[in-house]
Formats: structure tokens, sequence, C-alpha cells
């Protein structure tokens, strides 16, 4: 079962379309990633996920239920986590979780039996200092344990990683990767490393449409270009490399940068058996022969140009 289906999603404000006929499923239990620059219509999407912007055409379903504009019964399975989460700073973690399920509607013993599990989740259990005095990342931290609270079955989460350091960061998608068998996650975000490390799915939005969806290993597959890498450790051993008579016609139409080339081919194996047999006549040894694989980065690049 998928956790959101969407369908011929479109979204306009005044004469701007922000979101043009999107459609995508994410199933569930995933960590799926939703990319794009800037400006792309990734919060868009996700206000009209939760109900909170009104489509102009399109269908969103979260659980097999439509969200309604307004009428927001889907959110009782959705936490979600804004890319800024506002606190009461005078709070403490403890104090604000408390109130957070109070107002969920959970009773007591839930809100501390939940509270105990999601500081510990998030790092915080030993933290008893006001909030108003934490950094960017544990107000994150602290963000992702009240989202999933009510042990929502879909985690929202709105450029998560966003302005946070290399170790926040690491923090933040360790926390989301946990989470992944309880509850399905989305999030956004235009730094691809993350979602290179723990995604099973991406869509990618470019200009409010949908240029690139599926899971990793299947998008890799389908966009897999033939190329080679060769690197030498210095100036001198590549330029003997690439002046080789019998690879000039393979050289001809290569990527040369620094001490390394790129060989493009459809017949990247026959052209990597006779690169072997030259450099073994020659006596030559590079430090890297690699057949490339394309990665997120690249795809994403090709796509958005």
């Amino acid at each position: 079962m998928n956790t959101i289906e969407i369908e011929k999603l479109s979204k306009s404000f005044g004469k701007s379309k922000v979101i043009d006929n999107i459609s995508f499923s994410v199933p569930q239990h995933s960590v799926f990633g939703f990319l794009g620059q800037n400006g792309a219509g990734k919060t868009t999407t996700m206000k009209m996920i939760l109900g909170l912007l009104k489509p102009d055409e399109g269908n969103i379903k979260v659980l097999g239920e439509t969200v309604s504009y307004g009428e927001t019964k889907t959110n009782r399975y959705i936490g979600y986590l804004p890319d800024v989460p506002e606190f009461y700073g005078y709070m403490k973690p403890i104090e604000y979780l408390k109130l957070c399920g109070e107002i969920t509607g959970l009773n007591d013993t839930k809100i501390k039996l939940r509270s105990k599990e999601l500081l510990e989740l998030v790092g915080l259990s030993d933290i008893h200092k006001r909030i108003g005095s934490f950094s960017r990342g544990m107000k994150q931290r602290l963000g992702i344990a009240q989202a999933l609270l009510n042990e929502p079955q879909l985690l929202i989460c709105d450029e998560p990683t966003s302005a946070l350091d290399p170790i926040g960061r690491k923090e933040i998608l360790d926390i989301l990767e946990q989470v992944k068998g309880k509850t399905t996650v989305i999030f956004s975000t235009h730094i691809l490393s993350d979602v290179e490390r723990i995604c099973d799915r991406i869509a990618v939005l470019n200009k409010g449409k949908l240029v690139l969806s599926g899971t990793i290993e299947e998008i890799k597959e389908k966009h897999k270009t033939n190329s080679l890498l060769i690197e030498f450790a210095n100036k001198i051993e590549f330029e003997q490399f690439i002046a080789l008579p019998d690879l000039k016609q393979i050289i001809k139409n290569s990527e040369i940068s620094g001490d390394s080339v790129v060989i493009h081919s459809n017949e990247i194996k026959n052209i990597e058996q006779k690169i072997i047999e030259c450099l073994h006549s020659n006596s030559m040894l590079p430090v890297k022969l690699e057949v490339l694989e394309p990665t997120i980065e690249s795809l994403f690049m090709e796509v958005v140009k």
C-alpha cells in the first residue's frame, strides 16, 4: 500500500504556475527524498498534502483517504516538521512535549512514555535547559520528537537539514533512518548527499514539473552512462598515456581534466579491455581505472538544466 498517492496535481499563484500536473506515489515505510532547487514547488506540494493549500487540479490521497482543503482529517496520520520550527523558548523539552501531547489528546501515561522514548531517540533525554538556549540542530531534533509524538504513519520534513553543520545534518539523518521501520518519511531538500545516504526513492521537481522519479536503483539504471575513468599519479605519466598511438581514436572525444580522462562509449567493456592491454604492454599503471556509475548529483544537474 502507498502512504501517499498524488495524481495530476497543479497549483498556480496568480499567473505563476508553481506545480504543473505532477503525479507520484510514496510506498509505506520508505524514505522519500523530494528534490528541487529553491522555488521549485516542494513546500507548496507539502502544504497541499497537509490540506493547508487548495490544489487547482488533481487529487491527493494519504493512506487511501482523499485530502480535502480545510478539512484535515488525514492529518491524524501525519507528523510535520517545518523548515524553521517554532517553540516556546521558556519551556524545557519535556514540558513542551507534555503540552503537545495534551493538545493532541493523549493521556498523561502515554505522554510520559512517548516523551521519554522520543527524547532518547533524538538525543535530548539528558537536556534540561530551556529551549530558547538550544542550537539550530537541537531545535530540529526536538521538532522531530514533537512530530512523532502521536505515532504518525507519515512524517513530513521540510528541509530538515538546511543551515545545519555536518554533525547536525548527520544527527538528523540518523534519526530519520531509525524511524523508517515505524513510519513513512518524506523530506524535501536540495542537499543531494543527504538523499544518497538514506533515501529509497526520490522525485525531482524543476519549475513545477516532475522531471525524475522512482527508486534510486531504477533511476541510476535507466540513466546509466557508459563511461570509464582513468587517472594517473602525475602529469608526465598521464601525457605518456594519452600519446599512445593505439589509443588515439579512443581518447579523441573524451573529457580530459588534470591527470585524468573520462572516456564515453556504447562499447565500454571492449574499450576497457583495450586500455588494459595497452597499459600492460607499455608497463604503465594508473592510480584509478573505474567504470563510472551515475550519481544523484549528476542526474540532478542533467534534469534541471
